[in-house]
């Protein structure tokens, strides 16, 4: 008789659900690390300015900050995976139309802009629906190590994204790159269809979308730890941008020997995210909150060495050790959410916390030049540094955030069941998904791929 073979098991707590969103998130990953890559290079590619290049990025994050509330509040009234799923086929056919028109040769900036407009308008519904989703799926003490290994695998992507979208860029086109974030789009909306969503309750919202917002501002301003959070990452994730997306491609270009050494660095950082991941796999600390926000300090460190600057062995060391960090910051912060905030009201705080984490980020980016004309790169650098560690102290000066502590999990819902697609039947059930809101240091730290 032949023996039978040996099955690759999945972990008894990776159930039909998160399976399926996990496969989503980390196809969509793929295919938009890529699409970052090939944007600005379509731009070039018709004779666009660097100003271009930015038009075109900002394009993209005006809707996102503009839609993001509404999105929160609808995915409190529609059932959030139908919200995903929408926004997923937005984004297949905005970034579809992308294509088009960069491999026929016709694209204008004009067009990329409103195409990277709708783009941002999908991900402002997409992703306060897709907060809370993956914890959801999972009950009892592996929600942590849950998150944590889909972390993992959407960092993953997104290393392996970049590099490959580098590669077929340069071998066929950004049009060609773009045509596979469109596919992976649609891929990950077939994903997210299929997910079992037949014990999710039914919702219903308040009188009006602008009750339901005032509700759930009510509940995030009823919690010191949480808004304190989001404050410290509005000014963090804006001074960070500038550091990573204005200085540093300057000071690699003029200190370091060009943008190789620059990449290797932001390579560096993604992989520190991953084994941090890998990390918080093993580790559930119990106060959630002082844990993850002494991961937030390292965020200091990349603006202090481009700053001074120093050689690319000690870069690649900072950023790696800093990617690390963050990531223990964002399964930390997003178990914090899950375990604290009632389910009917999780998109509309998540909402929140994405406008925090992005608001600032264009203003910061559109300012960095004129400071650093102002009072010379090294001195803005130190500020960017500065601000990240006067804030992160802070924070760590409000009594809720180093009290707050992981409370056991029964093994199933309310009502012995397992929880489905949505966030926990209750407050004390599972919720979550991330991130990945600026790079690697995404709002209020984990950020959800579209």
């Amino acid at each position: 008789m032949t023996p039978p073979r040996n099955r690759v098991r999945r972990p008894s707590w990776a159930g039909r659900n998160y399976t399926l969103l996990t496969a989503a998130a980390v196809v969509s990953g793929l295919g938009s690390s890529g699409a970052l890559v090939a944007g600005a290079f379509a731009v070039l590619a018709v004779g666009g300015s660097a100003t271009d290049v930015g038009l075109v990025a900002a394009a993209r994050t005006v809707p996102l900050v503009v839609f993001v509330l509404i999105g929160g509040a609808l995915a409190d009234r529609l059932p959030r995976h139908r919200v995903m799923v929408a926004a997923n086929a937005l984004n297949c056919v905005s970034q579809g139309l992308f294509a088009v028109l960069v491999l026929t040769g016709t694209a204008r900036v004009w067009q990329m802009a409103l195409l990277a407009a709708l783009g941002g308008t999908g991900q402002a519904f997409f992703s306060p629906a897709a907060e809370g989703m993956v914890l959801a799926t999972v009950s009892g003490s592996d929600s942590g190590r849950a998150f944590a290994v889909f972390r993992t695998g959407v960092n993953g992507a997104g290393i392996l994204g970049t590099g490959l979208g580098g590669a077929l860029v340069a071998a066929a086109g950004p049009g060609w790159v773009l045509a596979v974030d469109a596919v992976a789009f649609a891929v990950a909306g077939a994903l997210r269809a299929f997910l079992d969503v037949r014990d999710v309750p039914g919702r219903r919202g308040g009188t009006n979308l602008l009750a339901d917002l005032r509700e759930g501002w009510r509940e995030v301003a009823s919690r010191p730890w949480l808004w304190s959070i989001v404050v410290q990452f509005a000014v963090v994730n804006a001074v960070v941008a500038a550091a990573e997306t204005v200085y540093g491609p300057l000071v690699a270009r003029e200190r370091l020997g060009g943008p190789q050494p620059w990449g290797l660095a932001l390579a560096a950082f993604g992989v520190g995210t991953v084994l941090g991941g890998l990390l918080m796999t093993r580790w559930a600390p119990r106060r959630l909150l002082l844990v993850g926000v002494l991961g937030v300090l390292p965020l200091a460190l990349p603006s202090a060495a481009l700053a001074v600057p120093v050689p690319t062995p000690a870069l690649l060391a900072v950023m790696f050790a800093t990617g690390v960090s963050v990531e223990v910051f964002a399964v930390a912060w997003m178990s914090a959410l899950h375990q604290e905030i009632p389910e009917e009201k999780f998109s509309r705080v998540s909402s929140y916390d994405w406008l925090g984490s992005l608001a600032l980020v264009p203003v910061a980016t559109a300012v960095a030049g004129p400071v650093q004309d102002a009072v010379g790169r090294p001195a803005a650098l130190w500020g960017c540094s500065a601000l990240v560690l006067a804030l992160t102290l802070a924070v760590l000066c409000v009594p809720d955030v180093r009290r707050l502590t992981r409370r056991p999990k029964p093994a199933t819902g309310p009502a012995g069941q397992h929880p489905v697609a949505g966030p926990a039947q209750d407050r004390d059930a599972p919720k979550d998904a991330g991130a990945v809101r600026p790079d690697g240091a995404g709002g209020a730290g984990a950020r959800s791929e579209p």
